[in-house]
């Protein structure tokens, strides 16, 4: 956090760039093809395809100030390996609408309920990054038959307290409002920042460049709770898998540590050299780790992606579970 801070301090924003055209933008030169669903009065842009037999639906939920590019490298290993993959610009991001309200933990729980409704999905494995996760584990609290399974990667919700005025959330406000500044923020998420690329900046500029994405950002920040999960965790039967950057200046090791173990049904796993990003940054052990849960439960999950402080932490359920 005190990274992302200074990067803000040294900055000097100028005007707004130009972003890349429609046309270029993801899913554009891959295989998914992106359409528009009105879900609980909001559009959004949606990827739904597969009707694999291994499993059920895959929905992917991604975090404060991004869209279903981040999940780039996530979507078509797991199509490939036989599941209907879901990903969506949520509420308020990427190309989805952006209303005046709708923005509490509560809401977007909701959201993704009537999403589920809307496509016929009686329930599915919910992966969601950072507030993604947040939501994800919302929905898993709230409506508990509709959540088969969760992996909560850099997770947001538990044991830090990230209000609308703290420097980490008023530093994004001002970040996202350039391309620049869009350039220094995913950096800051990475623990190789020479890892973010030209196109990474231009993706995610892409829908924070439109008319008033920054006053969403805003509503956003002033209505969700970042610390709403703490303490709620435990009746939580649903078999869950938590995935944390070793270099993650965001969460810290201690929240997303002490939210597994408030899991009764969880595993928890350290990837090295990742940051907050850990999915964009380490895709390759990501996939590994999600693709055997998918497929076998939290007994299978492969143990040689922990390292260091994790292997206090890491647990498996008692018997097989199996999330697929």
């Amino acid at each position: 956090m005190k990274r992302l801070v200074a990067v803000a301090g040294m900055l000097v924003l100028g005007c707004r760039s130009s972003a890349i055209p429609d046309s270029q933008v993801f899913p554009a030169g891959t295989p998914f093809r992106a359409r528009a669903l009105v879900v609980d009065s909001t559009r959004l842009r949606i990827i739904d395809t597969g009707r694999g037999p291994a499993g059920p639906a895959v929905v992917f939920i991604h975090g404060l100030g991004a869209s279903m590019y981040s999940w780039r490298h996530q979507l078509e290993p797991v199509l490939v390996a036989g599941y209907r993959v879901i990903a969506f610009d949520n509420r308020g991001f990427g190309f989805s609408d952006r209303p005046a309200r709708g923005y509490s933990n509560a809401d977007y729980a909701r959201l993704v309920v009537a999403l589920l409704d809307s496509l016929g999905v009686d329930d599915a494995v919910l992966v969601g990054h950072s507030m993604g996760a947040a939501i994800a584990a919302e929905v898993a609290l709230t409506h508990p038959d509709r959540a088969r399974g969760l992996v909560l990667i850099g997770p947001a919700g538990y044991g830090i307290a990230v209000k609308a005025r703290s420097p980490l959330l008023t530093t994004l406000k001002t970040l996202f409002l350039s391309r620049e500044g869009v350039r220094a923020t995913l950096r800051s998420m990475f623990a190789d920042s020479n890892r973010v690329t030209e196109a990474d900046v231009d993706q995610y500029y892409a829908p924070l460049a439109a008319p008033g994405a920054g006053a969403t950002l805003r509503r956003v920040i002033g209505s969700f709770r970042f610390d709403a999960l703490h303490g709620r965790l435990r009746s939580l039967q649903v078999p869950t898998l938590v995935l944390w950057g070793q270099g993650d200046a965001v969460i810290p090791f201690a929240a997303a540590a002490g939210l597994a173990q408030e899991l009764p049904r969880a595993a928890f796993i350290v990837v090295p050299n990742a940051g907050h990003n850990v999915q964009e940054e380490q895709p390759d052990a990501v996939n590994r780790s999600l693709i055997a849960f998918l497929q076998h439960g939290l007994p299978a999950t492969p143990p040689d992606l922990a390292a260091g402080r994790s292997n206090a932490t890491r647990r498996s359920t008692p018997s097989r579970t199996r999330a697929g």
